[in-house]
């Protein structure tokens, strides 16, 4: 129930962040569930092998570079994800970096059952 509460939040959380940013668009909740979906596979299987690659200019940068990984892999889910599209690099930047800051506060949302 938690997995699926997180889900519905995170995407509820996409569509205000394309509310908010002028160069974001999605076309509806069932999108956003998608987009939801399609993060969480490239958080899980690309972003690791990025970070691997850039770890010499993120420890140059003092981990700043990890920001443009953030942007450029969320206008990477804007291409593969159905009905969202980001218009340009700031707009995509912007929207990621609304996200990773939103993320762990909805990741702490722990609802337990009531005991009888």
């Amino acid at each position: 129930m938690n997995m699926i509460l997180k889900w519905i939040l995170l995407a509820l959380l996409i569509m205000a962040i394309a509310w908010i940013l002028p160069g974001i668009t999605i076309s509806g909740f069932l999108s956003a569930m998608i987009v939801v979906l399609v993060i969480a596979l490239v958080n899980t299987f690309i972003r690791p092998l990025v970070q691997f690659i850039s770890l010499p200019i993120n420890v140059l940068t003092l981990g700043l570079f990890s920001l443009i990984i953030n942007a450029l892999l969320f206008l990477l889910v804007a291409k593969i994800a159905p009905g969202f599209s980001i218009d340009g690099f700031w707009s995509g930047f912007f929207g990621a970096l609304i996200l990773s800051i939103f993320t762990p506060l909805i990741d702490k949302i722990n609802i337990r059952k009531k005991s009888e």
